[in-house]
């Protein structure tokens, strides 16, 4: 089950009634079962999980007070003296933030809130709209936040301004110019947190893909000073390096693949039917010694007919000089929440240090039975 399937069923009525009765506990006019009733109304069972956060917010909303700084102390109250359920998970108190404090006159209650219930659940959602609409004043924010005691802080000081985060509010000043980010991701490049270096690096990626060459540039002056930094450098290039950018192979030892012999590369089969998988194999072999990253690319076709690359790694290893290893891998073209398969003829292509080094042709047909 996917991430997100998983925690919308964790939305229910047991969870929304333990909310409601927590949220009573602290402000006795909030009534448990109309809440629970508005929220699981009708449409509840077709909603995905960014519209369930939705509608538990626009229901908080409803029956918290009418006053935004009273509805905050209620929910002050909440996250200081009730239980386990928040952790991780109450996604729609920062949503309430977004919903109804975003008006100038609110700022610093809000902000102040964001920062206080990301501990609980990440405000990496609610923060972009304040990007949105007040650009310099958020980032000044941000890069304050970067600096926090609070590792939750300050992976939001990343996480929240990510050009392209996965489910959230694209940012497309920043797809454009990712200026702004960069004082942040510079005071974050040796966090001591595994928690905010995978922020820094998912937010280096998202940034490579409309600006290579500065990622290269960053990626270039970042490495070898911190091993903290390095893996952030490694993770944050990962788009660059499945894309063949030869200064980032190179910046990681990967260089020209032209001492580098590729032989017998085959698939066991050339009709697949699909839910079944099969087995593709080949040798390499190097003149000297060297690092050898290996890949390969599916040519998936698309419900519309069309080709669709996906790359998938094999291995990163050094090689002796006149080292020969073979290699032998399954890929399985069972149906998965992320990929369907379609009849048709695909393709493989393997890749040695961003190289292509052949091509093999083969056909998903329909499983019999």
């Amino acid at each position: 089950m996917k991430m997100a399937d998983a925690l919308k069923s964790a939305f229910n009525y047991d969870y929304l009634r333990k909310v409601a009765e927590d949220i009573q506990a602290v402000y006795k006019p909030f009534p448990i079962d109309e809440f629970v009733k508005s929220v699981m109304d009708e449409t509840w069972d077709n909603l995905e999980l960014k519209a369930r956060m939705r509608q538990i917010t626009i229901n908080l909303g409803k029956y918290l007070p009418a006053d935004y700084s009273e509805a905050i102390a209620v929910i002050d109250k909440v996250i200081v003296s009730q239980g386990g359920w928040l952790d991780g998970f109450c996604l729609f108190f920062p949503d309430f933030v977004e919903v109804y404090g975003s008006d100038e006159s609110n700022w610093d209650i809000s902000i102040a809130a964001l920062e206080r219930y990301t501990p609980h659940a990440s405000a990496e959602f609610a923060v972009r709209p304040f990007i949105i609409c007040h650009t310099d004043r958020m980032m000044a924010q941000m890069y304050a936040w970067s600096k926090s005691e609070n590792e939750h802080v300050r992976r939001l000081a990343s996480e929240g301004c990510r050009p392209a985060l996965p489910w959230g509010q694209a940012l497309v000043c920043f797809k454009k110019d990712p200026a702004p980010i960069l004082p942040i991701l510079e005071q974050l490049k040796t966090d001591s947190d595994l928690y905010v270096r995978k922020s820094v690096a998912n937010n280096l990626n998202d940034i490579s893909k409309t600006h290579p060459e500065l990622v290269a540039k960053i990626a270039k002056k970042w490495y070898g000073k911190n091993t903290h930094t390095d893996w952030i450098v490694k993770h944050g290039c990962r788009t660059l390096l499945k894309k063949g950018n030869r200064e980032v192979l190179a910046l990681f030892g990967f260089h020209d693949a032209s001492d580098i012999g590729v032989e017998d590369f085959s698939i066991d089969k050339i009709s697949v039917p699909i839910g079944d998988s099969f087995n593709f194999s080949f040798t390499v072999s190097t003149k000297t010694a060297t690092k050898v990253r290996l890949e390969y690319d599916i040519n998936f076709v698309k419900a519309n007919g069309k080709l669709s690359k996906k790359i998938f790694q094999i291995s990163e290893i050094s090689m002796k000089a006149n080292e020969r290893k073979t290699y032998t891998k399954n890929h399985s073209f069972a149906d998965l929440s992320t990929r369907k398969h379609y009849l048709g003829t695909h393709y493989i292509t393997l890749f040695v240090n961003g190289t292509e080094r052949g091509t093999l042709e083969f056909e998903l047909t329909r499983k019999q039975g």
